[in-house]
């Protein structure tokens, strides 16, 4: 059984890892509910809000040194989920069923929140990559690693066209005036500028601008 632990009952979970001895009830000494599985013995705790029945297929030992563990590889035979986790298109929602994950040691992190980003990357499209990246931009001294990247995820740059009408931009034209006579601020702040078109999802504008 593999049942996810949300925030409401983390601190329970934390008592059910105590290693009680062997005829001691955790379910009880946790405060949590058992309920009857449908292909496997264990019991699922109803207060997960999805449950995995699994079938064991091969443990494998990570070492005998402190902290090492075991990795279990497991089949998903059967998979129970709340009805209250999910969205109007019958998805999980990752504000309502609010996991927790285990870090190291005492800490935990909430999956939750601001913690919760979007990355749209289709599969099916290929980006043309850092090496296609052009050199004054990827040594700048303004955009990330991140931003590096969610520009090397366009599938094509933009036509010489394209770049052109973007110099009539009114921005672009305020930068370039205000900074016509300092060539290193101008790329600093053309970069800023682009920095905050990838935070508003705008590629395509980012590189037409980064490219003018």
């Amino acid at each position: 059984m593999i049942n996810t632990v949300s925030y409401k009952f983390a601190r329970k979970m934390a008592l059910a890892s105590i290693e009680y001895p062997a005829d001691v009830n955790e379910f009880e000494k946790a405060g949590l509910t058992p309920l009857p599985s449908e292909i496997v013995k264990p019991f699922r705790v109803a207060e997960s809000s999805v449950q995995f029945e699994c079938k064991v297929k091969n443990i494998i030992e990570l070492g005998n040194e402190g902290g090492a563990g075991n990795l279990f590889i497991c089949e998903v035979l059967l998979m129970h989920i709340h009805d209250d986790v999910l969205d109007a298109q019958g998805r999980i929602d990752p504000h309502k069923i609010d996991l927790v994950a285990r870090m190291g040691g005492p800490l935990y992190c909430r999956a939750s929140g601001d913690a919760i980003f979007e990355i749209n990357q289709p599969f099916d499209k290929f980006g043309i990559g850092f090496d296609n990246l052009p050199a004054k931009i990827k040594m700048s001294k303004v955009l990330t690693g991140n931003d590096l990247a969610e520009l090397a995820s366009i599938e094509m740059l933009p036509a010489e066209s394209e770049i052109e009408a973007y110099r009539n931009n009114p921005a672009y034209l305020e930068l370039a005036e205000r900074f016509k006579n300092d060539s290193e601020s101008l790329e600093w702040h053309i970069h800023e500028y682009a920095k905050q078109l990838l935070k508003e999802g705008n590629i395509r504008d980012a590189w037409k601008l980064l490219l003018g």
